[in-house]
């Protein structure tokens, strides 16, 4: 029997099936032959899924201050999500954070600088003999302090808001840009959710062409025949999703109440793509996908000084906005080029949590039945 189990498919997958199904044990069924392309991609896809999820395993997540004020959905049960997900949330003062900026040497922070210069545009003003040299020092200065402190805390992300800067002379920008690049998961106004999975999928995507970043639907353009979604964020949008030059600019930022924050500025590659998001719904996590197709600005966006990218939810405008509100998905997302909805939904199942998945078939009726089915399976 062990042989037979072993080496005849029809046979022992079935065995072996029914003690998975008698356990109540999730996992992913792959039926074909072993040396089939298509086999072997979906065997890829868990493959990457369980990084990610071995990632998160002992993972500690920073937050530099608390949640956005009067905002729900940023915010979850943070102690139920490291039984669930098995990474730590806890929060660390702003002036903590201050102290090891203001440990950096001008010395230290020019050569950053002069990083700055090699890799990006630099608007004039920022140049070594620009008026606003100073802001430019400063952002390296955050910069250097975030990453000392993230690595001298072991930390795998992090958060920050821009209504809790107490000590930082300006609302981290490029700082956050690059370490997102470099692999940490960020969310903006105190988002650990949004933190953790954005680490997460970059592990997951870890070699392929392609990037992942923090983003936010920003606004909702409704032109008819060509309605589509501008994602950005105020500042923080990771360069590993850049198409084309990127530059670094420094423009006002009217919250916060701080110095002017430097920033790197750039658009996003058409193509298809997707926006994930991890939200609490009292009783369980869930996580919600749609996926989008990215399309090229058709012209300049002077008045949006910021990383920025178009998109089309599938199955179409109105369905996917709609069908993402009914679900209760956050305007945080993860934004990913490199990913596909197998990824997460493989994710989810490893983390043994509820996904919704909204793409090219989604109707708003079927939705509705799915999240009325899946409240009664979670009760």
């Amino acid at each position: 029997m062990d042989c037979m189990n072993l080496n005849q498919s029809a046979h022992g997958d079935r065995e072996f099936g029914f003690m998975m199904s008698r356990m109540r044990m999730n996992r992913k069924v792959v039926v074909g032959h072993w040396q089939d392309e298509e086999i072997l991609k979906s065997i890829d896809v868990w493959g990457r899924a369980a990084c990610g999820w071995h990632d998160w395993q002992q993972a500690k997540f920073c937050r530099f201050g608390d949640n956005m004020r009067y905002v729900a959905v940023t915010e979850g049960d943070k102690v139920e999500a490291e039984l669930r997900f098995g990474y730590s949330v806890n929060t660390h003062g702003i002036g903590d954070l201050a102290k090891v900026v203001n440990e950096v040497g001008d010395e230290d922070a020019d050569k950053l600088c002069v990083e700055y210069s090699d890799q990006y545009k630099l608007a004039s003003g920022l140049k070594k003999d620009g008026a606003q040299y100073t802001s430019l020092r400063e952002a390296a200065k955050i910069e250097i302090g975030l990453r000392n402190f993230l690595q001298q805390g072991n930390f795998k992300g992090f958060t920050d808001t821009f209504e809790d800067l107490h000590g930082l002379v300006q609302l981290p920008g490029i700082a956050v840009q690059r370490l997102m690049n470099e692999g940490y998961g960020f969310g903006a106004e105190g988002d650990w959710k949004t933190a953790a999975l954005v680490r997460a999928m970059k592990t997951m995507a870890h070699g392929l062409p392609g990037g992942n970043s923090f983003m936010e639907d920003y606004t909702y353009h409704f032109e008819p025949g060509n309605q589509m979604v501008l994602g950005s964020h105020m500042l923080e949008i990771c360069s590993s999703i850049a198409d084309g030059d990127i530059s670094c600019e420094i423009h006002p930022l009217g919250i916060g109440g701080k110095a002017d924050p430097v920033r790197l500025v750039f658009n996003v590659a058409r193509g298809s793509a997707l926006n994930a998001s991890v939200v609490d719904m009292g009783n369980r996590f869930r996580l919600l996908i749609n996926e989008v197709e990215a399309v090229s600005p058709k012209h300049d966006l002077p008045k949006l000084p910021v990383a920025r990218v178009l998109w089309k939810p599938y199955p179409d405008m109105k369905t996917g906005c709609a069908a993402w509100i009914l679900a209760g998905g956050a305007h945080h997302t993860c934004y990913s080029q490199n990913l596909t909805s197998e990824h997460l939904l493989d994710f989810a199942d490893m983390a043994g949590i509820e996904s919704v998945l909204i793409g090219k078939n989604t109707t708003l009726y079927d939705l509705k039945n799915q999240l009325r089915w899946n409240e009664m399976y979670y009760i």
